[in-house]
């Protein structure tokens, strides 16, 4: 069985998304692409990082990950990122609110999970097999599952910018354990891997 781990870009000062967030800037307008540069600008220096990302068996997000909308679902959003999603495999999307499943390209289908958190991993577990599942997002998500000790790794890419507020992914998960495993990294980001100790 593989691990469960979570793959985060974040600012220096510990946001993973800006304040703002919109439709057009769904970061944040002072985020958005710079948190990420790492990943578009320099995706060759980082390719080992950019393919663990997208390595997993199984993922799983919150609602905000996958879409900018609130309450009942506007059934023509597919998510952002466009007919073939990167993760070609099964992805589940925590929310409050029942859709069909819905398979696009590349072998994504995105499944919509009602029924928390540890249902939608179990779910993930089976779907995964021998590989592992990736907790893709947004940073509420990525909280719940370390406070209920369900990580096993933290991947964070640390971008050398300040945001000074938005989403701080490290709130509201208690006194975790981590024990440092890996450091890498180039002038775009410092690439760190945490073991969660239990």
């Amino acid at each position: 069985m593989g691990i469960v781990k979570a793959d985060m870009a974040v600012s220096l000062d510990g946001y993973s998304a800006g304040l703002d967030q919109t439709l057009e800037h769904p970061f944040g307008p002072l985020a958005g692409e710079r948190l990420h540069t790492w990943m578009f600008e320099y995706g060759d220096a980082h390719k080992a990082e950019v393919d663990a990302i997208v390595g997993a068996g199984a993922y799983i997000m919150g609602r905000n990950m996958f879409s900018p909308g609130r309450g009942q679902w506007d059934l023509e959003w597919k998510g952002w990122w466009g007919d073939n999603p990167p993760y070609h495999g099964p992805v589940y999307i925590l929310t409050h609110h029942a859709r069909d499943p819905i398979p696009m390209e590349g072998g994504t289908t995105f499944h919509f999970v009602t029924d928390g958190i540890e249902s939608a991993l179990e779910q993930a577990r089976a779907a995964a097999g021998d590989q592992d599942v990736a907790i893709a997002g947004g940073a509420s998500t990525v909280q719940q599952y370390l406070a209920a000790g369900l990580l096993d790794e933290m991947h964070l890419h640390i971008a050398p910018i300040i945001l000074g507020g938005g989403e701080r992914l490290l709130e509201n998960v208690g006194d975790p354990k981590l024990e440092p495993v890996e450091a890498t990294g180039s002038p775009a980001a410092t690439h760190l891997i945490y073991r969660v100790v239990r």
